[in-house]
């Protein structure tokens, strides 16, 4: 690792320079980051349900809709987190060896633990998919090398890989065309080609159809998120500043997204209806494609999360206690969560059909049941709250455990 080149200008603070660990620890990080956890798990519970990923049924929608402020928080709390975890140890060298030991570590739980406790079985010739934690584990590895920027400079190139996502689709191009088709199947992973034709797995109201590569559904394409990582990375420094002053660039950034959101998903849902499309007004403006993340949808999902902050800041009492110690643990909340709703999942089909049902779930995260077999929307909620009651002891069980053993050096990784 210390031959790296991007390793040798690595600055380390004094000790009088840093802000305290109680500083370093933002309040509003750990709040927001529990929350979306919190609502994650009524989207994964949903897959178990056999209920389609959105739907022209309010419910439906609203169920699916709510979980998409997931995957952006996630991914720029990761940004955030990285910026701070760099501050507390005054070493870039230190945060490039974490951030690469920490990616590649949570590629590997994607690849091994997360899938088997989607699907409980090793057949990876029956599907493979890149999910959540193998984009945030690849944008921690692919953020590394730029640490030695600022992270202002950081945060403009994250937001503008971001607002102009569409060029990377042309990077195939820049190739001979006899070779176009291996890069194309490559560059996948990063960004669908507008030279391919978007072959893969239709997941939903609101999404494209799935690209796919060397026999994997890819979710989650690295760069857009990349960048979101990178603006969460620049957006840390913001949080070390005074009160007064993060609540009202907070506010300023969050409402002004919030706002270009609205103007512009409101020209876009009423051309969607000019154009045929008879779904609801709210559906066709809050219905923005994930996969991957429009610029839209980062404004919808990002902006009301930045303006919440001052508020997360601040918020006390047992539910602020609830959300701050799932977000303080968010990989061992991940991990058991899966496992917890499968399980679940097999309760309550015991309990309406006599048996547990687990062929339907060997494919999961996609499964597709009939009418007749998919759970109803109060079953659905009553499954995610037990859950996540369930989830919360075994955190607090967690944290109390981590914060006894601050030598396991392991748990910093979980």
């Amino acid at each position: 690792m210390t031959s790296t080149p991007f390793l040798q200008n690595t600055t380390t603070y004094p000790a009088t320079e840093l802000v305290s660990q109680d500083k370093i620890r933002i309040q509003s990080v750990d709040i927001l980051r529990g929350l979306v956890m919190v609502i994650m798990a009524i989207d994964h519970v949903r897959v178990y349900s056999g209920i389609p990923a959105g739907g022209l049924t309010y419910g439906v929608f609203f169920t699916r809709w709510i979980t998409h402020y997931c995957a952006p928080s996630f991914a720029f709390f990761a940004g955030t987190s990285a910026f701070l975890y760099y501050r507390k140890s005054g070493s870039k060298k230190d945060l490039v060896e974490f951030l690469v030991t920490r990616g590649l570590l949570l590629v590997v739980f994607e690849l091994t633990i997360v899938r088997y406790f989607w699907t409980f079985n090793f057949d990876y010739t029956n599907l493979s998919i890149t999910g959540v934690i193998w984009m945030l584990g690849w944008c921690m590895v692919l953020l590394a090398p730029f640490l030695r920027l600022k992270p202002s400079n950081l945060a403009i190139i994250g937001v503008s890989m971001i607002a102009f996502q569409q060029v990377l689709g042309f990077f195939p191009a820049l190739f001979p065309e006899s070779i176009q088709p291996v890069i194309i199947k490559y560059w996948s992973f990063f960004y669908p080609s507008a030279l391919a034709g978007r072959e893969g797995v239709v997941i939903g109201a609101g999404t494209a159809a799935l690209p796919s590569a060397l026999g994997v559904s890819i979710f989650y394409v690295l760069l857009p998120w990349l960048g979101v990582m990178m603006a969460g990375y620049g957006f840390g420094q913001l949080l070390l500043k005074d009160d007064a002053t993060v609540k009202r660039l907070c506010l300023r950034i969050g409402l002004g997204a919030i706002a270009l959101f609205l103007v512009f998903a409101t020209i876009l849902a009423v051309r969607m209806g000019d154009a045929g499309n008879d779904a609801p007004f709210i559906f066709r403006a809050l219905g923005q494609q994930k996969y991957p993340p429009s610029q839209l949808y980062i404004l919808m999902t990002l902006g009301p999360i930045i303006a919440l902050i001052p508020w997360a800041q601040k918020i006390k009492g047992p539910f602020s206690k609830v959300l701050k110690t799932i977000g303080h643990v968010p990989m061992f909340y991940y991990l058991l969560h899966i496992l917890l709703i499968h399980l679940s999942a097999y309760v309550v089909n015991m309990i309406v059909f006599g048996t547990v049902h687990q062929d339907w779930y060997e494919t999961a995260p996609f499964v597709g049941l009939a009418e007749e077999f998919r759970w109803g929307l109060p079953m659905l909620y009553t499954t995610w709250a037990i859950d996540v009651v369930i989830l919360y002891f075994a955190c607090v069980w967690y944290a109390r455990y981590k914060g006894s053993h601050p030598e396991l050096k392991w748990t910093k990784y979980l």
